[in-house]
């Protein structure tokens, strides 16, 4: 997916109804004169990656935008909230951390009917389907790599305090809570989906993960959903990662956590066929990338942060996956999505669940 959005962008004229639920141009226009100052160009197109807040891409004069808001219609109380992604973007700004420059906070719904906030667009590429051509080299392949776990190292090298983020949740039990978390979620799920069929190895792999949950962890700033297609690298050909994106579901947490999340999604040549082959890329197979063990001996380098307990942090994240299609299988079975990968999480969720149960037996190593 190209930054550019000329690959995949919505424009209003695609969908007149959903788009002015999304912005008034009128309101919009009118507040960026007052914060920004007059533009001769004002066009505002939506791009349709993601499946959670909005992102609009915004030409503003000779400058070029991004809004980021929360779907339109009810939400939940802390869900999409998009003023606590503000607020830890704008708090990162003069870190290591490579992000776009923020450069609006609105909590005036006369606007948009909803807070939402303004960025930088930065350009270069996300990767989520295949690899950019200028990266199809062995030293660039590796590069990218480095840059992904190096800058998941600089998350966690941030002090909260020194950044004004020391209040920005409770490091303290945070493994624990994602066990218990995500095993309601689970049980949600389970009290419709059992109809259909049981996941029997799902609730072994909770069980074991209820079991040998670490009891104190390393207390960090922690991104929370942190992997390949949530970064965006430069247009350069040698791989610079420039910016990381979506942060609704960063705090102060577990940074192993992070890093079991992102091996979850990263391959090694030779790995099992993907249990979900719809939302699994497998293009770091190639040769050149670097192998999960060798992302993790960077990491470990790179903070002093031993990762240990592996197998309990990558089995989770399997198991929070797992957890999620579950919960989408339910929401397909009760009517309440006409989203197409629904369904197919009668048999992907299974497929996840025997992935986490390798992972927690040894069979799918580092």
């Amino acid at each position: 997916m190209s930054d550019d959005g000329d690959d995949g962008t919505e424009t209003h004229g695609g969908d007149d109804a959903y788009f002015r639920r999304l912005v008034d141009e009128d309101a919009l226009r009118a507040y960026l004169e007052t914060e920004l100052g007059p533009a001769s160009t004002f066009e505002v197109t939506r791009h349709p990656a993601g499946h959670s807040n909005e992102t609009l891409f915004l030409t503003w004069g000779d400058r070029r935008l991004v809004i980021r808001r929360p779907p339109p219609g009810e939400t939940a109380e802390t869900a999409h909230d998009v003023l606590r992604e503000h607020r830890v973007m704008d708090a990162l700004q003069e870190t290591p951390v490579p992000l776009p420059e923020t450069v609006l906070a609105c909590e005036n719904h006369d606007v948009l009917g909803c807070d939402f906030y303004v960025m930088s667009r930065v350009a270069g590429d996300v990767l989520r389907e295949t690899e950019p051509e200028r990266f199809a080299n062995e030293s660039a392949r590796r590069r990218l790599g480095e840059e992904l776990v190096d800058t998941l190292a600089a998350i966690h090298e941030v002090d909260p305090a020194a950044v004004g983020l020391a209040d920005f949740g409770r490091a303290e039990g945070y493994t624990r809570r994602q066990v218990d978390r995500w095993g309601k979620q689970l049980a949600w799920a389970f009290e419709r989906t059992t109809e259909e069929r049981e996941v029997p190895v799902l609730r072994e792999v909770g069980a074991w993960l209820d079991e040998n949950a670490p009891e104190t962890h390393p207390e960090t700033l922690v991104h929370g959903d942190y992997k390949l297609d949530n970064v965006l690298y430069g247009p350069s050909s040698d791989p610079e990662l420039r910016a990381v994106f979506d942060w609704e579901m960063s705090t102060l947490g577990d940074p192993r956590a992070d890093l079991g999340w992102m091996l979850s999604y990263w391959r090694d040549a030779g790995d099992p066929d993907p249990a979900v082959p719809e939302l699994e890329t497998t293009f770091m197979e190639r040769p050149g990338y670097p192998t999960r063990r060798e992302l993790v001996d960077r990491y470990e380098q790179r903070t002093g942060t031993e990762f240990s307990h592996q197998r309990f942090y990558r089995a989770l994240a399997v198991y929070k996956l797992a957890a999620l299609g579950e919960m989408f299988f339910r929401r397909y079975l009760e009517g309440n999505s006409d989203d197409p990968m629904y369904p197919l999480m009668e048999e992907r969720v299974p497929a996840l669940a025997e992935r986490a149960k390798r992972i927690v037996d040894g069979e799918e190593p580092l």
